[in-house]
């Protein structure tokens, strides 16, 4: 796909604080006011799947197809520039979230042609995430479930979100 001088050839699914009105939208407003990412529309995965709030209100999408619901979001067409700069956002590097493919449909049931990727909370603690959730999941991601959301500049310095997680998996029902 070409929009304006540059090439965006991935299409990202994004269910949580990046999607419009929410709190990290700001980043792909400033991504398409670069004209590195550019709004494709409202999609549902086709499948269910598991959406759930971490530590600090965090939503992750968890990687178990058929389980949980299918889950509402928005489409974005992004550049590579855009889709490194997601990456580091979501903490790839360091196992936060894994981008992995996800097919989508429209609201009228036309399935995306091409496959979208979407950042899963990351296996080494994803499936752990869900059961701790009693396997009860949300079906969208919105302003409601955004109000529990901590932005990483309020959250207590010096603190591993991974590690967080992980504690909070090995803790006690919540």
């Amino acid at each position: 796909m070409v929009v304006g001088e540059k090439e965006r050839e991935h299409l990202i699914f994004v269910y949580g604080t990046l999607k419009r009105g929410l709190p990290n939208y700001p980043l792909m407003e400033e991504l398409m006011a670069g004209n590195d990412v550019v709004l494709v529309g409202s999609y549902t995965t086709s499948e269910a799947h598991p959406l759930v709030l971490g530590p600090y209100g965090i939503p992750y999408l968890i990687n178990l197809p058929g389980s949980g619901h299918r889950v509402k979001g928005e489409v974005y067409s992004a550049s590579d520039r855009a889709l490194s700069l997601l990456d580091d956002f979501e903490g790839l590097s360091v196992g936060h979230y894994e981008r992995l493919p996800v097919r989508v449909s429209d609201q009228g049931g036309e399935t995306l042609e091409a496959e979208a990727e979407a950042y899963f909370g990351h296996i080494g603690f994803g499936i752990g995430l869900w059961k701790k959730k009693g396997e009860v999941g949300l079906m969208e991601y919105g302003v409601e479930e955004a109000k529990e959301y901590v932005s990483k500049d309020n959250r207590k310095p010096g603190t591993n979100i991974i590690d967080q997680v992980r504690e909070f998996v090995c803790g006690s029902p919540s």
